[in-house]
């Protein structure tokens, strides 16, 4: 059987994932409540929330740092 090249590869959907061995992210939530439900949920109880854009009054993006 010949090989098949790369748009067919694309096309059909054969292709490897390659470059899957990225850090893991931190979860942030867009709201206090939904992170505070979070940490409850996980049993998590010192922690500090964290606004990754202070800047930025209209969108939050909160992250959970264990203390």
């Amino acid at each position: 059987m010949a090989r098949i090249h790369t748009r067919a590869l694309r096309k059909l959907r054969m292709f490897r994932i390659r470059g899957s061995n990225r850090k893991k992210r931190a979860k942030t939530f867009k709201s206090e409540e939904a992170a505070k439900k979070y940490a409850e949920a996980k049993g998590i109880k010192n922690y500090k929330l964290v606004d990754l854009r202070p800047f930025n009054p209209k969108r939050t993006k909160i992250k959970i740092v264990v203390s």
